[in-house]
């Protein structure tokens, strides 16, 4: 429907300094979006009814043009390289620039929630620029079953405006594009970039800011339950195997990317999905597969035959970071409420370009927790911009450093406090590479990984042998139902035993050095080398 008058909406919308608006098209549904971005030429649909987009200039997050609005009572906010200051006076003026942008232009808006909880759930509007940010929106965040009323006064506003440009001699920013969040005045502004995940990760931050003060642990993790109600979390950053280990036939899916662990268990920040799919596989990725051949889902940055309207999965012509956002319900067995228990299995995921970590390993609490404020993977190339084609090693604490407005020390001792309280067992997967580092060994099979997932949620490695490694202290299952054994030890792969000795060590040391980096003086155990 639309809403051109409905003076509620036009009132809120003034009191955010937006005035003189074109045509306000509020809540539109998933169909009468798809027909804007095709009658605005914004995209095109493929055959299966998805909608493909290309982004432009950044085909991936922009995180040196991240800021939060330094007031003098934000003395709690990590900052740094990750958290960048702007001035409230410099914020106020890019606020009134882009209320002038809109000025006369047709706007989008989705009224949604984040936090499937009813006592931490967060009102939200998101106003966009385009029609397929706007489906973006609908597509990843909680909305209403029915037809519902604006919000009367949403917690937090986030205004993507792609088309806008600052000046960073008049702004304070460092370019053109700019992700400004200003927990004052419950405000987000994004211009200068289409990338959608801007705008799925800026409402992340913002709940990494709050919640902690509602003691609850906002999480960088998919989480899925099993026929008994068992809960289990997956750690890891873009590109170690979230979505897809998650997204599992036998268990159901509670969220793919961010949930929070509460009092009464965890529960997902989303509503929605947002997937890797280069080289996604319909065999391997099957439940993944299906969801982005539906109509309503948009697919970022893949290759669209013109003719056939087919997708090609497989070309990274224009970045190897695309993407597909979907609804939650696209994925069968998913938990439409969105909640689960505490969990009993946690896994943190890590795509190790060295071929050094093993492909499964049990964590004490204490390593559970270096591990956690480590958040080591290889970044692979496109997730952000001014990556080149080679993965690179990187740390990023809590497998989520560019979300964390906190130091990420409140959420580890969070952390470990919860899985001491609850008992819950964690464990560290490589879903990279064996047998030599990347471009010598070769990426551990998704079957493989998917067996050892399943051995530890169904108990089969309860009662099995460990022992543990002299490198990582890392306890390692000396068998595992339907991995080959030599697999699990991941000196036995290489040719040379000695390489493999002299790139631990040297991992190993890095790992302690970006430790005591993170923690400084702070009390904090350091497993032993």
């Amino acid at each position: 429907m639309k809403h051109p008058t409905n003076l509620s909406i036009l009132n809120s919308l003034e009191a955010q300094g937006l005035y003189n608006l074109g045509e306000v098209r509020w809540n539109y549904t998933t169909a009468q979006l798809v027909e804007e971005v095709i009658r605005n030429r914004e995209g095109w649909l493929s055959h299966h009814g998805a909608v493909v987009v290309h982004t432009g200039k950044h085909t991936g997050r922009a995180p040196r043009d991240k800021f939060i609005v330094a007031y003098s009572a934000h003395d709690d906010i990590w900052w740094g390289p990750i958290n960048s200051p702007i001035s409230p006076e410099h914020f106020a003026r890019l606020h009134q620039k882009f209320a002038t942008f809109f000025q006369l232009r047709p706007i989008y808006i989705q009224d949604v929630w984040i936090g499937n909880h009813p006592d931490y759930r967060l009102p939200v509007r998101i106003i966009t620029e385009k029609a397929w940010h706007s489906l973006f929106a609908r597509n990843l965040f909680i909305r209403e079953e029915t037809p519902a009323s604006p919000h009367q006064d949403p917690a937090f506003t986030l205004i993507h405006a792609p088309s806008f440009r600052a000046n960073p001699a008049e702004d304070g920013t460092r370019s053109e594009t700019v992700i400004a969040i200003d927990f004052v005045r419950r405000l987000v502004l994004i211009g200068g970039t289409a990338y959608a995940g801007e705008i799925k990760k800026a409402m992340f931050t913002v709940m990494n800011y709050l919640l902690p003060q509602q003691h609850v642990l906002p999480m960088h993790c998919s989480a899925n339950m099993g026929p008994h109600g068992d809960a289990a979390l997956f750690f890891g950053l873009s590109g170690t195997g979230k979505t897809t280990l998650s997204s599992d036939p036998e268990r159901h899916l509670i969220g793919d990317d961010e949930h929070g662990w509460g009092e009464d268990g965890i529960f997902n920040f989303e509503g929605g999905c947002y997937a890797k799919t280069i080289r996604l596989n319909a065999q391997l990725e099957p439940l993944i597969w299906s969801a982005v051949h539906r109509f309503g889902t948009v697919l970022e940055n893949v290759i669209l035959d013109l003719d056939s309207r087919t997708v090609d999965f497989e070309a990274d012509t224009i970045t190897e970071n695309t993407r597909a956002a979907y609804p939650l319900e696209f994925i069968p067995h998913a938990l439409r409420e969105g909640r689960g228990g505490h969990p009993q299995h946690i896994f943190f995921l890590s795509a190790d370009a060295f071929g050094v970590l093993p492909p499964l390993a049990r964590l004490t609490p204490d390593q559970a927790l270096f591990y956690f404020l480590t958040g080591y993977t290889a970044k692979l190339a496109g997730t952000e911009t001014g990556l080149g084609r080679e993965p690179q090693a990187t740390f990023s604490a809590c497998f989520g450093a560019p979300f964390l407005p906190l130091h990420p020390v409140v959420y580890g001792r969070m952390f470990k406090e919860k899985i001491q309280q609850h008992k819950t067992q964690v464990w560290l997967i490589n879903t990279g590479w064996t047998g030599g580092p990347y471009g010598v060994g070769t990426r551990i099979p998704l079957p493989y990984t998917r067996a050892m997932v399943h051995a530890v949620l169904s108990h089969a490695l309860d009662n099995v042998p460990y022992h543990q490694d002299p490198i990582f202290g890392l306890w390692i299952p000396e068998t595992s139902p339907g991995v080959p054994e030599r697999l699990l030890q991941p000196r036995q792969t290489w040719d040379d035993p000695l390489a493999y000795d002299q790139q631990a060590r040297a991992l190993a040391k890095q790992f302690h050095t970006n430790f005591e980096a993170i923690t400084g003086a702070l009390p904090i155990a350091v497993p032993p080398s």
